[in-house]
Formats: structure tokens, C-alpha cells, sequence
């Protein structure tokens, strides 16, 4: 991956594929988007998946609206984050993985989610997630920016895929959660849940590289699972999930 540019639509083919082949790496997902789906409301509205094209969302949630920041095979619609083409409160749920922290103007983002989103309407996002073990992780090994000290939500950004700080979701949600909440009073936090500290760096990422097998996933699943009082300490993932207001 590393002779191809981050930023060109070739990389999401190639992600597509390396999470369609990898096992291990293809059931984290599957247990991700189970979590989403069992998060999403009843009743009417549309269900938009923002930065969908290396995932496979859509075989869990058929009407899902797929969409890319460019064209790609099997994607419904090119948008900007920031600029959501969608009507005031058509939207029931808006869905993302591995997506907040690349956004770089994420006040732009969460107005435009405000607006669409229905009364009861849900945003929910599995996101990297800073603690003491994924500070290390992240920082040292990761290739993204990883810059949990940063003053501004805001960064810089050359490229919608090669732009990132991985500590975003953690700056907005938790460190800067009472700014959040005065910014967007319409968003309310229902629930952050620390996850996976192993399980992805044992399936080797969206790289070439497997480091186990897909028969032992359970095993590390349970070996995780004896962990969950120390998630707050060890998690590198988060799942967030925020509602809006009636």
C-alpha cells in the first residue's frame, strides 16, 4: 500500500478488498456493523453511511445510502461531509466507520448532522479511542496523526483519506465534551463504549499483513472480553453514539 497514494480512489479498492479476503480482520468489521445496525431507531427516514466504500454496511442494512468524498463502483452518492445533500429532518440515522476522525472542519459536519437528522435520529460511529495503550499504539506505530493534545477540533488536511487525527473523536466526545454539548445542544452523547485493545492489531489493519487466522477470532474475542473492566485503559476503539433531541 505504500506505493500507491492515500489519497486516490485505487486505495479504497484495495482496502475493499484486503477487508473482503483478510478473515480475521473481515469478522471485526461484521461485529462492528452488527453493533450500528442493533443501534439504529425505528420508524421512518433514511439511513446515510458516510465514507462507505472499502466496508460492506450494505449487506446489513440493504437500504443503506452509501457515499464517498469521490466516485467509486457500487457507491450511491459523492458528497462532502460538510455539505450533506439531504432536506431538513429526512435522515433516521447517519452511520460511520473509521470516518469522524478524518474529517478536518468537524463543526461543519455535526451542523449538517443537526439539520438532517430527525428528532430521535442517531449518529453512530466506531472510532479510534485514546487511552493509555492506544496513545502508545497510535503514536508510535500508526501512520495517521494521532495529536490528543491539539487545542482545535480542526486540522489541516492534504487529502480526504491521508488527513487525519486519530484523537478527534476523543477530543470532541470526551476531553472537550461540556464545549461539545454547548456547541451542539440538539446532539446528546448516549453512549461511548471502549473496545477491541488487540483484536484489530492482530488482523494486521487494512494491510497486506494477516497476523492470525480467521478460526481464532473467538478465542481473542473471549481473551477481550475478560478485559472489560479495563477498557477505560486499554480499549483503541470507541463506539459513540449520539441522538438528537426532540
Amino acid at each position: 500500500m505504500r506505493c500507491i497514494n492515500l489519497d486516490a480512489p485505487e486505495i479504497i479498492y484495495l482496502r475493499r478488498r484486503i477487508i473482503q479476503e483478510k478473515r480475521f480482520l473481515c469478522r471485526i468489521y461484521e461485529e462492528w456493523y452488527q453493533a450500528l445496525f442493533n443501534y439504529l431507531p425505528e420508524g421512518n427516514g433514511s439511513v446515510l453511511e458516510i465514507g462507505a466504500g472499502a466496508g460492506f454496511f450494505k449487506k446489513f442494512l440493504p437500504g443503506v445510502i452509501t457515499s464517498e468524498c469521490f466516485y467509486i463502483s457500487d457507491i450511491d452518492l459523492v458528497l462532502d461531509a460538510g455539505y450533506l445533500p439531504f432536506a431538513n429532518g429526512s435522515l433516521k440515522a447517519i452511520v460511520m466507520t473509521d470516518v469522524f476522525h478524518h474529517l478536518p472542519e468537524p463543526r461543519l459536519f455535526l451542523r449538517e448532522a443537526v439539520r438532517c437528522l430527525r428528532p430521535g435520529g442517531v449518529m453512530l460511529m466506531v472510532e479510534p479511542w485514546v487511552t493509555s495503550w492506544s496513545h502508545f499504539v497510535y503514536s508510535k506505530f500508526h501512520h495517521e496523526p494521532f495529536r490528543l493534545d491539539s487545542k482545535q477540533w480542526e486540522f489541516a488536511s492534504e487529502g480526504p483519506l491521508s488527513g487525519a487525527n486519530g484523537a478527534l473523536p476523543w477530543i470532541v466526545f470526551h476531553r472537550d465534551r461540556k464545549q461539545f454539548e454547548n456547541e451542539f445542544p440538539r446532539l446528546r452523547i448516549s453512549r461511548i463504549e471502549p473496545i477491541m485493545p488487540f483484536r484489530y492489531l492482530l488482523s494486521g489493519g487494512v494491510s497486506l499483513i494477516s497476523l492470525q487466522p480467521g478460526w481464532a477470532f473467538g478465542f481473542w474475542r473471549f481473551l477481550e472480553s475478560l478485559l472489560a473492566r479495563w477498557m477505560d485503559s486499554c480499549a483503541m476503539f470507541a463506539k459513540i453514539v449520539l441522538v438528537k433531541n426532540d
